[in-house]
């Protein structure tokens, strides 16, 4: 009998989609809100087809620039210890929002200050490590990150305004044409 290589390392699940999302996870501000704007997408695989089963988590900047977030605004059930939801009066500066069955998302937000993008980290099957990206509201010149890549490259990371305060933001986790995969940030450890 021969002997077999080694295989790689294996993921595990998909289990984000039961584990880690919480209620309200996508509504940074409450419906209704005046100043709400709505960042929406699909998560995409290399073969084009929707990622029913990621996870997105967003952080950003609140109306005025200030990245300190209100930490511990998540409240609990009393009896259970279960996430009850959002505490809907601070802003946090942090979502975590699963696909739908689709690969569809939502996030209901404000306007960053201070940077014109909110920082994306996606986890997914298929990914051993998850990834990092930005979600540009706006094209702004001077940005070192957008002004170092090629346009084609450059406009996988803005969010395309569809009507006053609604913006789409898809992401491709591969795909055969660079210009169409999104771009992902690497973050050295060291």
């Amino acid at each position: 009998m021969t002997a077999l290589p080694p295989t790689p390392s294996q993921t595990v699940g998909p289990f984000y989609g039961y584990a880690l999302p919480f209620p309200g996870g996508g509504d940074l501000v409450p419906p209704g809100h005046p100043d709400a704007i709505l960042l929406h997408g699909h998560v995409y695989d290399g073969a084009g087809a929707p990622v029913p089963d990621a996870l997105l988590e967003f952080w950003q900047a609140d109306p005025a620039g200030g990245l300190a977030g209100a930490p511990g605004t998540l409240r609990r059930d009393p009896v259970t210890g279960a996430v009850a939801g959002r505490d809907p009066v601070r802003f946090t500066g942090f979502g975590r929002v699963p696909t739908d069955a689709d690969g569809h998302w939502t996030l209901r937000t404000l306007r960053p200050g201070g940077a014109p993008y909110l920082a994306v980290c996606v986890h997914a099957r298929g990914l051993l490590h998850h990834l990092y990206t930005r979600a540009y509201l706006a094209a702004e010149p001077g940005d070192p990150l957008l002004d170092s890549l090629d346009p084609a490259r450059r406009a996988t990371l803005i969010a395309g305004e569809e009507s006053p305060g609604v913006h789409r933001f898809d992401i491709r986790l591969q795909s055969a044409d660079p210009a169409e995969e999104t771009v992902f940030l690497d973050f050295p450890t060291t």
